[in-house]
């Protein structure tokens, strides 16, 4: 059931507004007891889920017991995380989602539905895994929040990801991911039906009808002159519904506010990663994942990283990222039959494959902690921070088109908003 949809390409919601809209849809679902609310953590800082959490506190005070971040493989929000996203939210109310040890396998898609939705790509059941605390935390309404956005390995982000991926365990993570890169990156990212989605949709209909889920979606897109705006973004959307409601809605919405098509392919493309959002390049390389469809075959990526510091969220998968490097896919692949340990973590697999250029075009990784010989080690190209953003100054630059003294390029300036391609390059 779908109890709110409002947006549109030009709607811009204030904080205030957005916040009424919240309440006033979940007021038709009536009085609670205990409430789990699912947002998302610091490394979606613009999603507007901090004003969404802030209505659901408001609205049900002592009744939201449990706030459990959608971490997936990320590392736990730490309190400064928690006061700059989530002002005016109790820090107490807080949980930590851990992926490897935290979750309950609850059932399996089986092979054969599997196999049908990636057309052949992967034939084996997939684990459908959630956090205990959603499986039987004892909760009469568990509320999904988060942005709805061009996606890597969904298509497009939120919903059903939220649980399964955000709030799932090593084997589903790991599979999901694997399944994304087999079928390709780039014939699934803005598109709102991709194998992985109807998984995971199917694995909510086969055993979650019973849980009171409720999913809180926003679209987030970049302010016009005179909007309501914060760091030069508007909300243009909130959409909320059980089940899967809602969701196609937002996702129609973000593909016309977020997915920026492109008549000419730049040769080089400079993209900024906030330091506060992107510390690893787990994270970061969303730089590449973005606009890899936008880059003229032999271009450079320039990626602005002040605050990375390592490659993995996790240990294990940072050794792993250290020791393989963003490689081909077929090297990616010849090393998961020699690796027993990347055979084990198939997640980490996926995310070389995604990081890679497929030796397409060059990325020049501009870390602000991280050596010459380890961006290097990994496979990219490696820029000094200091010199690079001497030259291509975020503070001067603006997003899309720019001149820098007679060379042209296209500025990101946070490529986990939207997606860039090139309109020849990307077919619907």
């Amino acid at each position: 059931m779908l109890l709110l949809a409002h947006g549109s390409p030009t709607t811009a919601i204030s904080h205030d507004e957005l916040r009424a809209l919240v309440q006033q849809a979940l007021r038709k679902l009536g009085a609670k007891r205990k409430v789990l609310a699912i947002p998302p953590d610091i490394t979606r800082l613009n999603s507007r889920s901090g004003p969404c959490l802030k209505a659901v506190e408001d609205l049900y005070g002592a009744a939201l017991t449990d706030i459990l971040p959608a971490l997936g493989t990320h590392v736990p929000m730490t309190p400064e995380h928690i006061a700059k996203m989530y002002p005016g939210v109790p820090a107490a109310k807080f949980r930590v989602h851990d992926w490897r040890n935290d979750v309950k396998t609850i059932g399996e898609v089986d092979g054969a539905f599997v196999k049908q939705a990636t057309e052949g790509v992967w034939d084996k059941p997939w684990p459908a895994q959630l956090n205990n605390l959603i499986w039987s935390g004892g909760h009469d309404l568990i509320l999904s929040i988060g942005q709805v956005v061009p996606h890597e390995v969904m298509g497009m982000a939120n919903g059903v990801k939220n649980l399964f991926v955000g709030c799932g365990g090593k084997l589903g993570i790991d599979a999901s991911h694997f399944i994304g890169a087999a079928y390709g990156m780039e014939r699934m990212m803005g598109r709102a039906d991709t194998p992985v989605r109807r998984i995971l949709n199917q694995a909510l209909l086969q055993y979650c009808t019973h849980l009171p889920i409720v999913f809180v979606l926003t679209v987030v897109g970049k302010a016009r002159p005179g909007e309501a705006a914060e760091h030069g973004l508007a909300t243009r959307g909130v959409f909320v519904g059980q089940g899967l409601s809602g969701f196609a809605e937002a996702a129609a919405l973000s593909q016309a506010v977020n997915f920026e098509q492109l008549d000419e392919e730049p040769q080089k493309v400079v993209c900024y990663l906030d330091p506060e959002e992107f510390h690893s390049t787990w994270l970061g390389n969303k730089a590449i994942y973005r606009t890899r469809m936008a880059i003229k075959t032999g271009g450079e990526l320039v990626v602005l990283a002040p605050g990375v510091k390592g490659f993995g969220e996790d240990p294990g998968i940072d050794t792993l990222i250290r020791k393989h490097g963003y490689r081909t896919t077929p090297q990616i692949m010849a090393a998961i039959q020699a690796d027993p340990a990347l055979a084990g973590s198939l997640s980490a697999a996926a995310h070389l494959i995604h990081g890679s250029s497929e030796g397409r075009f060059t990325v020049t990784y501009c870390p602000g902690h991280l050596s010459r010989a380890e961006v290097e080690g990994v496979g990219y190209a490696y820029g000094d921070l200091a010199a690079q953003t001497r030259r291509y100054d975020p503070t001067k630059l603006q997003d899309g088109w720019n001149d820098v003294a007679g060379e042209r390029i296209f500025y990101v300036s946070n490529p986990a908003l939207g997606l860039w391609a090139y309109r020849g390059r990307f077919t619907a």
